[in-house]
């Protein structure tokens, strides 16, 4: 493929997301026509075959609901006091106790191997799949063909996603496409989007093999090892809650809490009261949650809190994670106490 063929190629395939952002009402014919410029650039790109890869193609189909689904995601939708009780309960919990008793070895191996707290990983798993029994309910080719090619907000995110993923099954074997996944594509226990897969999965059991859906030496040591390459620090907090005084007359706070641009020392000199165990040149981010009856609730998030954001970009899911992985981890070394003590 020549150089000029290969800019063709990119070419018609950015006009075709301009072509679907005009017609965006027509979405099976918009999907239809952004396949076939999509299908030009992989051959182009990565040198797949090009009839093998329009039967693959060919496959996957639009799904009204994959579009539906990202037009109400809960972290934008629910606010933060209703948001924590879908992580936040009894039952999900007692799930995670008995998920850390059943895994413990698995467990225990990859956070010791990655340097991860345990309970970030159950909790994580807790989050995203209730431990492994709620996976998706898509074909993941389907879900990143819908939005790839029927979803002009976030079309070049989603083509690159599925052009990770039609990758990642030239290297672990075609079963990948068939995997059931969310509406945005993400498999496994720990739900990797394609690009995070073939970053970050790894092989926990040396079988040769990257199975995050039924293997959980896999699973688990997969999400240890995004956690470590994003730089959890062991040890270290993850957030606190803060007030200030009933007279406060300063502004609120600003931004959605993803970037740590102050210091904890200087969230103390603006008034903000909070027990830190890190010192006053620590970097911190102050952010503004919605609690019941019209409140708000004020925290401060450390390194390890951006941490948690990297998995999934939003304050609401690293503090509700953050807050079910200590509830599960006291949980759990009171029930071995308990064992123990009998």
């Amino acid at each position: 493929m020549t150089k000029l063929r290969r800019r063709v190629a990119r070419g018609l395939f950015v006009l075709a997301s301009v072509l679907a952002t005009s017609a965006f009402g027509d979405n099976q014919a918009v999907f239809e026509a952004n396949r076939t410029q999509f299908l030009e650039r992989m051959v182009a790109d990565h040198g797949f075959d090009r009839e093998e890869l329009a039967a693959v193609l060919a496959t996957a189909t639009l799904n009204e609901k994959v579009l539906e689904a990202i037009s109400r995601p809960a972290e934008r939708v629910v606010p933060w006091f209703e948001y924590r009780k879908i992580f936040l309960n009894e039952q999900r919990i007692d799930a995670g106790v008995a998920f850390w008793r059943e895994r413990a070895s698995a467990i225990e191996s990859a956070a010791e191997r990655y340097e991860v707290a345990p309970e970030i990983i159950v909790a994580i798993v807790g989050v995203e799949t209730f431990f492994g029994r709620r996976m998706g309910n898509y074909r993941v080719l389907d879900s990143l063909a819908t939005l790839a090619f029927a979803y002009p907000p976030r079309a070049r995110f989603f083509a690159g996603e599925l052009e990770q993923l039609l990758l990642l099954a030239r290297e672990e074997g075609p079963h990948v496409l068939e995997a059931r996944s969310s509406y945005a594509g993400a498999m496994g226990a720990g739900q990797f989007i394609p690009s995070s897969f073939r970053a970050y999965a790894v092989d926990g059991n040396g079988d040769g093999r990257r199975d995050l859906w039924t293997d959980w030496d896999d699973a688990l040591a997969s999400v240890a090892n995004y956690f470590r390459a994003h730089g959890w620090k062991p040890g270290e907090p993850v957030a606190d809650r803060a007030t200030r005084p009933a007279d406060w007359s300063g502004p609120e706070p600003e931004g959605n809490g993803l970037e740590l641009d102050s210091t904890v020392g200087d969230l103390v000199a603006l008034g903000y009261a909070f027990d830190s165990s890190l010192p006053p040149t620590a970097p911190a981010t102050l952010f503004a949650l919605e609690g019941e009856g019209d409140t708000r609730e004020y925290w401060v998030g450390y390194h390890n809190y951006q941490v948690i954001t990297r998995y999934n970009r939003s304050a609401k899911y690293a503090l509700a994670t953050h807050q079910l992985a200590q509830a599960i981890r006291a949980a759990y070394e009171a029930e071995q106490q308990g064992a123990v003590a009998q």
